[in-house]
């Protein structure tokens, strides 16, 4: 089977979507499938071209047997509302005609956000007579208007009519958390039309291995500590001054220490929070490699997952399956009623408190620290859950059950109806 991988994150860049559309594409090329992938020039998450990229408008190159079309797309570093759409839309136009270049794809992978590669994909499957599949990591506009970063009510009905025509002009939707499926019923698209498929970890990769003798802990002055680890994205959604505040109050233990691991830009304005309150405990480090990730998760007692209290709540972080793979216990500082809180529950691998609140954050740390055996015990119930939940080769068996079903069956596109919830624009 041809698979056509169109995603704005791939390899090299090491969060978020990126690690697993690799991992996707290379899994499907070890189990005899042809696969090549339309993406950007890599420059996540410092918002720059990578060096080796910039100054070009194609290249392709080849990577453990797929084939990777890139395209040039507008990037600055401190993105506008109008730099994000200049990006949208350059990588719309751009994409396209790399996407040309190629074999017919059996079947065409759509990951989403950014909504408005939803355009080039629905005529590349026009042209080709194949069917999409969306895989939807968010839901816009919704998350975006509820954390803040979507105000404009034009810009909010453009991106609601990009959602419908995206639903629409997709064979089939696939989600990573329940909750997904309930928005999107809600919103008019069928239950036959919607699979729910989470996002996986690679339980070989991501494994629990011993605190001595880490090279993390030692070359960061964290040996003999108790580490609480914060590894990823760092943005709005977030709410690291939480991490901050509570590791302030708890800074009187010196066998305390934390870790926070992100983009050296927004690592600088933490800085400026940590000296405010005193937060001597506190490290800050740049992303590793991530070859070296299991090794950073194995250095930590506790691993964190933050978000704003204002986060929708079926925004479900990709870093929630690698920590409970790592075999650590975790904390969620998120919304209760959230894909996130509901899996840490579910997996009995962590604990959930309430977000944006530093006492319960470090109330919670301190539980843990004074009980090692507990934190011992979620590690391993999570590490057990992940296995059983979240392994790579159990997604891989999906996707490709999945593809071989849609490209074996015409496309269907019946009509629905699509509300919105106006209270939210």
């Amino acid at each position: 089977m041809r698979v056509l991988i169109y995603s704005y994150n791939y390899h090299p860049e090491p969060i978020g979507i990126a690690p697993l559309m690799t991992e996707l594409a290379e899994g499907l090329v070890r189990r005899g499938h042809q696969v090549r992938v339309i993406t950007g020039m890599p420059n996540y998450p410092q918002r720059q071209i990578y060096e080796g990229y910039r100054g070009k408008l194609y290249t392709t190159e080849e990577r453990n047997g797929v084939t990777i079309q890139r395209s040039y797309m507008w990037v600055k570093p401190k993105p506008s509302l109008i730099d994000r759409v200049l990006l949208d839309s350059s990588f719309v136009f751009t994409s396209f005609f790399q996407a040309l270049k190629g074999w017919r794809p059996d079947v065409i992978l759509l990951t989403v956000p950014p909504l408005p590669v939803c355009v080039p994909a629905a005529l590349l499957s026009w042209l080709h007579n194949c069917p999409i599949v969306l895989n939807v990591q968010d839901i816009l506009p919704e998350a975006a208007v509820h954390v803040g970063l979507l105000k404009s009510k034009t810009m909010i009905r453009v991106f609601e009519a990009l959602e419908k025509f995206a639903y629409r002009t997709a064979h089939t939707i696939s989600v990573i958390a329940d909750g997904f499926v309930e928005n999107l019923e809600n919103k008019g698209v069928p239950s036959n039309k919607l699979a729910c498929i989470p996002n996986w970890v690679d339980t070989g990769f991501i494994r629990p291995m011993s605190k001595e003798d880490n090279a993390f802990r030692t070359e960061n002055g964290l040996d003999g500590k108790f580490v609480v680890l914060y590894a990823g994205n760092i943005a709005l959604t977030q709410g690291l001054e939480t991490v901050i505040e509570a590791a302030a109050k708890v800074r009187h233990i010196p066998e305390i220490a934390f870790a926070i691991v992100g983009e050296p830009k927004a690592i600088e304005q933490l800085k400026k929070h940590c000296e405010r309150l005193g937060a001597d405990n506190v490290k800050l480090l740049p992303f590793q490699p991530r070859e070296k990730l299991p090794e950073m998760l194995a250095a930590a007692d506790v691993g964190l997952i933050v978000q704003k209290r204002n986060v929708v709540s079926f925004n479900m972080p990709s870093k929630t399956q690698v920590l409970l793979a790592s075999g650590r216990a975790v904390i969620a500082s998120v919304p209760s009623t959230g894909s996130a809180a509901k899996a840490i529950e579910k997996s009995r691998g962590g604990v959930v408190v309430e977000p944006e609140n530093p006492e319960a954050l470090a109330d919670q740390i301190l539980e843990l620290y004074q009980n090692p055996e507990l934190a011992t015990r979620l590690g391993k119930q999570g590490r057990q859950y992940a296995i059983e939940r979240y392994s790579f080769e159990q997604a891989l068996t999906q996707y490709e059950t999945l593809f071989e079903k849609v490209a074996n069956t015409p496309a269907v596109k019946p009509a629905y109806r699509f509300s919105v919830d106006k209270s939210s624009s």
